[in-house]
Parts: C-alpha cells; structure tokens; sequence
C-alpha cells in the first residue's frame, strides 16, 4: 500500500470531501435551456424562505461570499477556502455531478423523459422482469407517485414506474406486498435492459411502506448507476494503493469502481456519524461522503423549512468534525447541483456549485473564485496525492 503525501510541501495526508446534496449558489447562465429557472439560487431563496439562516461556522469558512444568504454575512478574511464551481457537463444531475467532480466529465447530455418512457421499452421491461405490467410511467414527484397509485400497486402486483426531469427510471414497490428483493431484482434487470439510446444515468429502487392512501418512502432505497465511462480519481486513487472510504450512496453514483471500502447510510445524520468513525478508522487517504436530505427529503419536496433546518443541523454538527482534524488534514465541502426548493417543479436547478474548505493548518482561508469545472475538486484532490490529473485544475497551492 502506497502512504498518502505527509510532507511539508503543502500537501495533506488526508482528505476528507463531504457532498452537501443539492445546495447550490445560483443559477448558471444556461439554467433555462435545462427546464430551469434563471433564478433559482438554492441556497440564497431558501434562506429568504424562511426569513434567514444561522449558520456561524459556515459562514467562518465564508459560505456568505458565494452568494447573497440572509443571515450568513460575507467573511474577508475568511477562516477557510471558499469558492464556487460551474457545471462542466450538459446535465444537472446527482450522477454527473459526482462523476465531474472525480475527474470524468461527461460530454452528452444523459436521456430524459418529460413525458414518461416509451411503450415499446416498458414492453421489453415488462417481459425482461416477469411483471404483470407497469402503473405511473410519468415524469412526477416520487411522494405523489406513490399516493396516486400505492392502492393499484398493492391489488394488481404491478409496479410503480416514474421518472423526473433527470436522467434516471424509478421503479417504485411496497416492500411487504411486492418484496424489497424483488424490487432489487427488478431493477437489476432494468439497469442492464437501459442501454444504447435509454442508457440513463440511473435506475432507483423507491420501496415504501403503508396502506390505504397513506404511504411512506422508506430507507431502503438503492440506486444502479451506469459506470463512469472513463477513468476517475476514484480509480486512480485505487491504482496507487492510497486508502478511500466512501460513505452514504458514493458507491452506488460510481457503480461500485474504484472503491473498496464504503457504508451505507440512513440520514444526514448517520452519515455524519460514519463520517466520524470513518475519520477515526482511515489515518489517510480520501473520505468521500454524500449527505442527501437536503436534496431527497426538502428540494424534491419543495420545503424550504426542511432545507433550512437540514443546513443548520450540518453547521451545528461541523465542530464535530474539526476538532478531530489534525494538521495533516484538509476538510472539502462541496455541491453537485442544485434543487431550489421556492421554484415551481420538483426537479433539480442547473446551479454553481460551493466550494468550500478548511484545514487546522491554515492561519487564514483563501478566494479560489469561480471555478469553470466542477473536476476542479477532483484535480485537487489527485495533486495532493501525486496522481495524473485527469481534468479539471487544482487549487491546492492558490
């Protein structure tokens, strides 16, 4: 196993890069060409939604000099890294957005289905799968989907099938009635089905729980990525024999490559604690986790409250992680999109992406500007470790 850099050349033994899920800094100059809205500013309207944010160590780290946040006031000088990373890729997707940020940017747009899959693809999925048929196949919110067909679900055995305004088919089950191991299977079946021109970026198992109208989305749910289709810091991390970790759904966005080491989570929450234990387990190398309730339980759901309270329960929980950072380490906060939760729609908003970062090291932080990639993270990331850069430029140094 190669040791991470531990050396006084600036570089960090540990990196620790943790995704906040959707919270993006405002809308990109072709927001509007993505079914998006030119003013959607997630993190900006969601804090005039609710009359203001407190987010004290945030807005040390200078979270309040990306974009106007009522309550979270600019910081010159910062005591972290701050800036802010446009979306290389044509899309506005969890997928894309990670994979960028690991150095694979994507040149094509990902398929979509504003007005649900074609006949003859569900037909195949229908025979492919075993299933008596399909219920939904329209681009709707997953809540919704559920409260408009969980009963017809749980009569006729027949799943659920809905997408959004993103590249993914989700295929929505009861657990008790359908079975969460044939939901898996399902979809299973479908990933390998979903190739050529309806190679979407993802296949979702949705599992809920309820009965008569009243259904709940559970935990369980599990997502089949493609496969980045070229190399990924993740890869070349794994090349070199330095240690990651990755934590919540990072191993399901990058189909399993280029890690050996991953947990699963429930919550924002739990994904804070594996965070920790992860940090208390992995001297070295890269943490990489996602912390998807701001996106999946607030954004999707149009609920600003939801959203603020998610950001203030990662600012208060963001000591925590500080002070079991040592010298040799460098904390990374960054987005993946947007998801403006004020915006009419439930989908995600083509927004810049925040940068954020912090080391016990530095004395003050620096302005690393606006980015024109997010593999601006990933760059960083290889440089710090010795790796070819595979896109993107590094600010490690300034």
């Amino acid at each position: 196993m190669t040791t991470a850099n531990n050396n006084n050349d600036g570089t960090f033994r540990r990196i620790v890069l943790i995704v906040l899920d959707s919270v993006g800094v405002g809308a990109m100059p072709d927001a509007e060409e993505y079914d998006g809205h030119r003013y959607s500013n997630t993190l900006g309207n969601t804090a005039k939604a609710v009359g203001g944010l407190e987010l004290p160590h945030l807005e040390a780290l200078g979270l309040g000099n990306l974009t106007e946040v009522k309550g979270v006031s600019p910081r010159r000088p910062a005591k972290g890294l701050f800036g802010k990373a446009a979306l290389a890729a044509p899309n506005k997707d969890t997928t894309s957005g990670h994979w960028e940020m690991m150095g694979c940017v994507l040149k094509r747009k990902l398929p979509v289905y504003p007005r649900g899959f074609p006949e003859d693809l569900l037909e195949k999925f229908i025979k492919e799968t075993g299933v008596p048929g399909v219920l939904g196949n329209l681009s709707i919110s997953g809540t919704e989907v559920i409260k408009l067909f969980g009963d017809e679900h749980i009569k006729t055995g027949k799943p659920i099938v809905y997408t959004s305004a993103d590249s993914v088919f989700q295929i929505a089950a009861h657990e008790e009635a359908f079975g969460l191991k044939r939901l898996y299977d399902v979809c299973e079946k479908a990933r390998s089905l979903l190739r050529g021109e309806h190679e979407v970026g993802r296949v979702i198992a949705r599992p809920f729980l309820g009965e008569n109208g009243h259904f709940t989305r559970t935990a369980n749910r599990r997502d089949y990525s493609l496969l980045p289709p070229s190399r990924t810091v993740l890869d070349e991390l794994q090349k070199a024999g330095i240690p990651s970790l990755a934590v919540g759904k990072i191993c399901d966005i990058f189909a399993g490559r280029g890690i050996k080491d991953y947990v699963k989570t429930r919550n924002n929450a739990d994904g804070i604690r594996k965070t920790l234990l992860g940090i208390d387990s992995h001297p070295e190398g890269l943490i990489f986790t996602n912390l998807v309730d701001f996106d999946m339980l607030y954004g999707h759901r149009n609920n600003p409250q939801g959203y603020a309270g998610a950001l203030e329960e990662f600012d208060n929980a963001l000591p925590r992680i500080q002070e079991v950072l040592g010298e040799d380490d460098l904390l990374l906060l960054c987005s993946d999109h947007g998801n403006d939760p004020t915006t009419p729609g439930t989908d995600h908003s083509r927004e810049y992406c925040l940068i954020l970062g912090w080391s016990p090291r530095w004395r003050e932080g620096k302005d690393v500007g606006l980015r024109r990639s997010l593999a601006d993270i990933g760059a960083t990331v290889s440089e710090n470790f010795g790796l070819p850069i595979l896109a993107g430029e590094s600010f490690l140094r300034g």
